[in-house]
């Protein structure tokens, strides 16, 4: 009887346990932590609104730094920041200064419009690179608080409604100026290459020497692996990358290098 009673025990305190970890929360850790001083006026409530903005803060900063790696949803109670903060001008101020610091990249770089022979290149990402989704996140309510639906995002980029993102068509045509030529290299597939091509246009991106789009041979691959796999490609046809710029660190990742990389914010999403 002594022995049923002590693995009945057992066994709840393991259910608990399991039933703890799948419900667990910051919001329900950061509440118990002020618990003990509930009877101070209102600070637990003024506290945790404040410990919940430093610990999302903290869980962007380190997705953008890539320390926190293959998540497939924004934790549910930092939804709101992120989407706070992707729609803010801090946003905007951190984009600029990205393309800033690209800018003063071109300076030290011996390639001018006289000078160039042709094969000097740049590469871009298209989604939140040039292209924005924030419109997409803000009509469907997500902000990477669900996984993407591909279906609905494909019928959204069909729309071709995808506004620039903010500074990029100016940097855009500071490098095409220089006489660098532009590849446009996204994880789209290719029958989006129409939806592409004139939502581009519209938001006034011109001129760029080829689109690389995911053709039925890539669709197993992840997409660092294909990234990579362009950058070879291009540099095996003789190119000098000097830069890629995008907003997912895959964008970048594998060989062979770029000269510089330009990491542009974004924590509504992870591709790998």
């Amino acid at each position: 009887m002594d022995r049923s009673i002590v693995l009945s025990l057992a066994l709840a305190s393991l259910l608990v346990g399991v039933v703890s970890a799948r419900d667990w929360n910051i919001l329900n850790q950061l509440k118990g932590l002020g618990s003990s001083s509930s009877s101070q006026n209102g600070i637990v409530s003024s506290g945790l609104s404040t410990n919940l903005k430093r610990y999302c803060e903290s869980w962007r900063i380190n997705v953008e730094v890539y320390n926190i790696r293959n998540f497939d949803v924004v934790p549910q109670e930092c939804v709101s920041y992120v989407k706070k903060y992707m729609t803010s001008p801090q946003y905007e101020d951190d984009v600029e200064r990205a393309v800033d610091e690209a800018i003063l990249y071109f300076g030290s770089m011996c390639c001018s419009k006289s000078k160039c022979d042709g094969m000097d290149a740049w590469i871009f990402d298209i989604d939140d690179t040039l292209l924005s989704t924030i419109p997409y996140h803000m009509n469907n309510g997500f902000f990477g608080g669900e996984k993407l639906n591909s279906t609905k995002f494909e019928d959204w980029i069909r729309k071709r409604k995808a506004p620039p993102v903010p500074h990029m068509v100016k940097l855009y045509h500071d490098i095409r100026e220089r006489g660098i030529k532009i590849f446009l290299v996204s994880s789209r597939r290719e029958y989006l290459r129409s939806a592409t091509v004139d939502n581009l246009i519209q938001a006034g991106y011109y001129g760029w020497s080829n689109l690389i789009l995911r053709g039925l041979e890539d669709e197993h691959k992840e997409v660092k692996q294909y990234m990579s796999e362009k950058r070879t490609w291009l540099m095996s046809l003789g190119y000098r990358v000097w830069g890629v710029m995008g907003s997912q660190w895959s964008s970048f990742a594998g060989c062979p290098l770029p000269k510089r990389t330009f990491k542009l914010p974004n924590s509504i999403y992870y591709v790998a």
